[in-house]
């Protein structure tokens, strides 16, 4: 008998086709519901380069939305002292971010002539109004009571951002950890859920200094802050292409929806997620 799996009146590409027939089963396009990724892009113009700010903009969100899911799960792993797979989450959202700065490339391909022809129909939207965005920084510790407002008009967000706000911080976590481990830290420092960014204090960064200074004693915290420093990193570069690319478009004209654009964007330049973890390091 013939080993040949081709019956004589089936050409191999035939036989091929027969094997990928997914009639009856789930195909690629339907586990990622391809069809409705793929048709959410609705270009308000003619213009030829709208579909390029549109996808820009939908990617992002999407890997947004990942690193929300990997922040969360994070700050759980964090809160229970659980450290070795808070560290992969917290590498993983670090790549997401560098994943973003080379994004920020593709939209620079726009010229300032190329936005203009389209920007009217971008009305009052502005990526200042992510919401992801907004509770990505809040998790992180860059809380503020008033950015609450672009979200007004819209309460089930609205209701996510307030949680957001009201929950302890991922670095909140972190620095009830190394109270837990021994290390002193200001009671107040360790009871408030901040409603604003994280203001260094002094005692947590004696006692991330003690952390670096004996880095066997307190491996897993130690290896903590490296984690944070590396995502804080990454995150600065993003916002740096950023501010680069917006720069490189419309200059300081002000942003779409009235925003203050680069002037904005500069100033957030400085902002400081951990600001103990960086300035431990001009003492050590």
């Amino acid at each position: 008998m013939s080993q040949c799996p081709f019956s004589q009146n089936q050409s191999p590409e035939q036989w091929h086709d027969a094997q990928l027939n997914f009639s009856d089963s789930m195909s690629y396009g339907d586990y990622l519901d391809l069809k409705r990724t793929l048709s959410a892009q609705h270009p308000l113009s003619t213009d030829h380069n709208e579909m390029l700010f549109i996808i820009q903009h939908q990617t992002s969100e999407l890997w947004m939305k990942l690193m929300l899911h990997e922040l969360k799960a994070a700050r759980e792993h964090v809160k229970c002292g659980e450290l070795p797979p808070a560290f992969k989450m917290l590498a993983r959202v670090s790549r997401i971010f560098d994943q973003l700065v080379h994004a920020w490339t593709v939209l620079g391909t726009m010229t300032p002539s190329e936005y203009i022809a389209f920007r009217p129909s971008l009305g009052a939207s502005s990526g200042f109004q992510s919401f992801q965005y907004r509770e990505i920084e809040f998790i992180l510790g860059n809380k503020s009571l008033p950015l609450l407002q672009p979200h007004a008009h819209r309460p089930e967000l609205l209701a996510e951002l307030e949680e957001a706000l009201a929950t302890p911080s991922l670095y909140d976590e972190s620095i009830r950890l190394l109270a837990a481990a021994g290390l002193a830290i200001d009671p107040e420092r360790l009871k408030e859920v901040s409603h604003s960014r994280t203001i260094h204090n002094a005692s947590v960064e004696a006692a991330w200094k003690a952390v670096y200074q004996d880095p066997k004693r307190f491996w897993d915290l130690y290896q903590l802050a490296e984690k944070f420093i590396d995502l804080e990193d990454s995150f600065r570069q993003w916002r740096f292409r950023h501010v680069t690319t917006v720069e490189r478009i419309i200059g300081f004209k002000k942003g779409s929806g009235g925003t203050e654009g680069v002037g904005y964007l500069r100033k957030m330049l400085d902002t400081e997620l951990f600001p103990e973890l960086w300035s431990l390091r001009s003492t050590l």
